[in-house]
């Protein structure tokens, strides 16, 4: 297994998310939806692409997250693309 794919341990988990907390609480939204569905299984490739996403100011990561802008620069990676499309997806309806 690639270092990328294995699971981060529980203290991993909370040290990324812990970073992730934010100013604007439409990016903590965002995230804490993903951390709730994705964190226990959440890879150090993942982590390393959040990190990414968290160097970000608060405004320039709600645009990415609302779909307003696409990553550029360091940010434009597959890995990045592929934890946004996570993040992005929107909860399952309590309603089935």
């Amino acid at each position: 297994m690639a270092a990328d794919d294995q699971l981060l341990d529980e203290r991993e988990r909370s040290v990324i998310r812990w970073r992730c907390r934010r100013g604007l609480v439409e990016n903590d939204l965002f995230i804490e939806q993903f951390f709730a569905r994705h964190g226990q299984a959440l890879t150090h490739g993942q982590a390393q692409a959040l990190a990414l996403l968290m160097d970000l100011s608060d405004n320039d990561l709600l645009d990415l997250l609302l779909r307003r802008k696409e990553p550029s620069g360091v940010q434009d990676t597959a890995a990045v693309r592929h934890l946004l499309e996570l993040i992005r997806r929107p909860a399952p309806s309590p309603l089935g």
